[in-house]
């Protein structure tokens, strides 16, 4: 059996799998000022103008739709092969859904255009520069002729066109000034299958072209150019350690990094790195340098308060903006919910109905003090509970008479085992 070769509309199905740039949406455009009698400005948008005025039956009707496209009363326009879609105000509030529809073009009509426009330079140059040559529109009726433009709108109106259809047709010769690569788009082929096709065109043009003048160059099979041939294996990986490695004692030197903050972050590296090789994540990629600082003070051992952490804690307050006091809170809310915790500690927010509302008389039955509600919080004098994003409830302590809130005790999904916990009962 001969393999199958892909004709050219399996070529043309293949493109447009690639790249598929058939559905463009067009931003309304602004009312018109210039008041002369050719509403566009191309002779190709004049053309599309023409076709749809010389098929309407009320050119009344084309005059309000004139005046309607002036005025902007037409919305984003969608334009697909076969179709130009917009919606439109009237006279009612509620806009209406307005579409002029044509053929599109068959294989070998694109062909006869690709084939034309690739035998002449000029009017390659000419579609790149957003111009479309007469010779060109005419090779395969690009172009709309009387009866082509069938236009539909959800209006009651059933003057063929109404004045929304219309108006629609006036802005859509707008686009086509501006755009002509809308025209073949109309037409059933997107701008960048469209310079696709152009090019490769082209290259095999030149190619024939070298081909005839230079010489015979030698020559491979392809039978023997697509021989198998059998390949050494690559060695096998080497095994990834069971742990991270420990980074060497850094001496302490006269001008050199602290010795702490050295060991701390190739410790740090070390871990990152092993948790990439082994299960292909990077576990601090998505932290902010706030949130991966926090994190680093928390997983240090010691309170922050302790000669050893001092400076670390000193270290990644300054380097990001904060005061050590404001790390040493954050890390009591990273150490009770890790970042779900920091979250709850920097974020007020309005949870919905459900278990905020629950949680007062939950707290109320099991005799504990009345607490005020504010947003996500409970609050007491001295004691507050949090509900955090992802449903859990976190204890925080102050001063009484201080708006000084701490983290406290366990997270807990019912908020009265949450407070337990901040009590310690």
């Amino acid at each position: 059996m001969t393999p199958h070769t892909p004709g050219r509309a399996g070529a043309h199905a293949q493109a447009r799998a690639r790249v598929d740039d058939r559905r463009r949406t067009f931003p309304p455009l602004p009312p018109r000022t210039r008041t002369a009698d050719a509403f566009a400005l191309t002779w190709w948008g004049n053309a599309w103008v023409d076709a749809l005025v010389d098929t309407a039956l009320d050119t009344a009707r084309l005059t309000r739709g004139r005046a309607y496209a002036d005025r902007g009363h037409v919305d984003a326009i969608t334009a697909t092969p076969g179709r130009v879609m917009a919606y439109v105000h009237g006279s009612r509030p509620r806009p209406y859904r307005t579409e002029i529809r044509l053929r599109t073009l068959h294989d070998e009509d694109w062909e006869r255009i690709l084939d034309a426009a690739a035998a002449r330079p000029d009017h390659m140059a000419a579609l790149l520069d957003k111009d479309v040559p007469h010779a060109l529109a005419s090779v395969a009726d690009l172009l709309p002729a009387v009866g082509d433009l069938i236009p539909g709108c959800s209006c009651p109106d059933d003057g063929y066109p109404c004045k929304h259809a219309a108006a629609l047709c006036y802005q859509t010769a707008r686009l086509l000034d501006e755009d002509p690569f809308v025209l073949f788009l109309l037409r059933g082929r997107g701008e960048q299958e469209l310079l696709a096709d152009l090019t490769r065109r082209n290259a095999a043009r030149a190619a024939g072209e070298r081909s005839a003048t230079a010489p015979a160059l030698p020559s491979v099979e392809a039978r023997e150019a697509l021989a198998p041939r059998t390949l050494p294996l690559l060695p096998p990986p080497f095994p990834a350690p069971a742990h991270a490695g420990r980074p060497p004692v850094y001496p302490h030197a006269s001008g050199a990094p602290d010795p702490l903050a050295l060991d701390l972050l190739a410790t740090e590296a070390a871990a990152r790195a092993h948790t990439f090789l082994t299960r292909g994540i990077d576990p601090i990629a998505g932290l902010t340098p706030w949130q991966d600082a926090v994190r680093l003070a928390a997983a240090h051992p010691g309170s922050g308060l302790a000669a050893s952490t001092r400076a670390l804690y000193k270290s990644l307050a300054q380097g990001t903006g904060r005061t050590a006091n404001d790390l040493a809170r954050a890390v009591a809310a990273w150490r009770q919910g890790g970042l779900a915790g920091l979250g709850v500690l920097e974020e007020e927010w309005d949870p919905p109905a459900g278990p905020f509302d629950r949680a007062r008389p939950a707290l109320i039955a099991a005799d504990f003090p009345h607490f005020r509600p504010h947003r996500n919080r409970l609050s007491t004098d001295n004691l507050q509970l949090r509900l955090g994003r992802e449903g859990l409830w976190y204890g925080y302590e102050s001063d009484p008479g201080r708006e000084d809130w701490w983290p406290r005790g366990t997270p807990d999904t019912d908020p009265v085992g949450a407070l337990t916990a901040l009590l310690g009962r």
